[in-house]
């Protein structure tokens, strides 16, 4: 009996939803508002899966394309080699490329004053960002970058001590 208590214990932690044991800075910013956004990722990727439940969680409604090969897409939407993560998404004509938090694509979405920016990109996949935060996980500082649409390349945001 001693051992089944400890195995039931640790039963209900695997049976957690992610997005509760996520860091909570990734939930800021969530507003009611709603876009449709095309994820073009691997099968197989976890931290993809992850992301997508951000952006649920975000009120994204999330069109899942799953694909092993994302190279054509990335060519495709004009994602930058050094600007290339795991999983590429459109919405509303832009791309984002990457663990971008839901909350600067919302704002990259309403503001005006970013109009000409045709992608936000994280790069490589910083551990702690959403999709990358898992319980325990390090928690790597991060920019977002921002390309315009004459591919000048600012940083959008960044993500320390978080």
């Amino acid at each position: 009996m001693k051992r089944l208590i400890p195995a039931m214990a640790l039963a209900s932690l695997m049976l957690v939803h992610p997005a509760q044991a996520a860091d909570p800075v990734w939930a800021e910013g969530a507003t009611s508002v709603q876009y449709e956004i095309d994820v073009y990722h691997s099968p197989t990727c976890g931290c993809c899966k992850g992301w997508i439940e951000h952006l649920q969680d975000h009120h994204f409604k999330v069109n899942s394309i799953e694909m092993n090969d994302l190279s054509a897409v990335k060519q495709k939407y004009g994602v930058p080699p050094q600007g290339a993560s795991c999983h590429t998404a459109v919405v509303n004509g832009r791309v984002v490329e990457g663990h971008v938090p839901a909350q600067d694509i919302k704002r990259l979405l309403t503001d005006e004053g970013y109009r000409n920016i045709r992608l936000l990109t994280v790069p490589g996949m910083p551990s702690g960002g959403p999709g990358m935060d898992m319980p325990g996980a390090r928690k790597d500082d991060f920019s977002v970058f921002a390309v315009s649409k004459d591919d000048q390349i600012s940083e959008f945001s960044r993500y320390s001590d978080y």
